[in-house]
């Protein structure tokens, strides 16, 4: 690898780093490509994506802005999950993470802020920016839709009694 490509895949990490709501850190030692290939796919379903990142890179990519703690999780085999959501690279990883042994989530970023392993597993079991979406959606449509049951049912009843009457004087 050159210079320029150096420099290039230093300027693409700093825009995976800046775009992304969340980084996961991950250790891949021991996955078979087909695993690998099957995380990548899991991770796609969810708008995330896994790239194995050299470490030199990446730490000269975030040029310090997360301190040495952000470097430290830098060390070995490294590959990050990423997206723009915050909640769906971890709620994957974490997930492929308890299935498999070899897989293992070593920390994360956000933002500015540098995530152990507890806080990866506290911020996948938020729930993703889309179940927070339905929810929303579904306090906004719930008073409307009880305002018109109760304005439907007063001439519901009406209905209802005048349909007695009428079987009443048919009978």
């Amino acid at each position: 690898m050159d210079r320029a490509q150096k420099q290039e895949a230093i300027e693409a990490l700093k825009g995976v780093f800046d775009s992304s709501g969340a980084v996961v850190v991950t250790h891949y030692m021991g996955l078979t490509v087909a695993e690998m290939t099957d995380l990548r796919g899991k991770l796609r379903e969810q708008g995330a994506q896994l790239k194995v990142v050299k470490n030199t890179l990446a730490q000269k990519a975030l040029a310090g802005a997360v301190g040495e703690a952000g470097d430290a999780l830098f060390k070995g085999p490294v590959a990050i999950a990423f997206a723009p959501d915050p909640v769906s690279a971890a709620k994957v990883a974490t997930q492929y993470a308890k299935d498999n042994d070899k897989f293992t989530v070593i920390g994360g970023l956000m933002g500015q802020q540098v995530l152990d392993q507890k806080g990866v597993s506290a911020l996948a079991t938020l729930p993703s920016l889309d179940q927070l979406r339905g929810k929303i959606i579904g306090l906004i449509q719930a008073p409307a839709t009880k305002i018109a049951g109760v304005l439907q049912a007063p001439a519901g009843q009406l209905a209802r009694v005048m349909g007695a009457y009428a079987a009443k004087d048919a009978a």
